[in-house]
């Protein structure tokens, strides 16, 4: 591969990843926008992204990370 290929193909790679932090960038602000959509109607956002990060789990993992806070509770009385 000649130097002048290796460049154009790089600075493409580049610029594709230019243009998909951008729409990142965007998606972010979006999602944001939903936060704050939804608190202004009641919801504790902190409470959504729980639930989100939550619905991403596995139900196994999810279970096991359920039982271990469950379990730190009750260590520290909490529960």
């Amino acid at each position: 591969m000649s130097d002048l290929i290796a460049a154009d193909q790089l600075r493409l790679f580049i610029e594709r990843i230019e243009r998909l932090e951008e729409e990142k960038k965007g998606m972010a602000d979006d999602i944001r926008d939903v936060y704050a959509e939804a608190k202004s109607q009641g919801y504790d956002a902190k409470t959504m992204r729980a639930i989100v990060r939550l619905r991403k789990m596995e139900k196994h993992a999810r279970d096991e990370a359920e039982m271990l806070l469950d379990t730190y509770k009750a260590a520290l009385g909490l529960g």
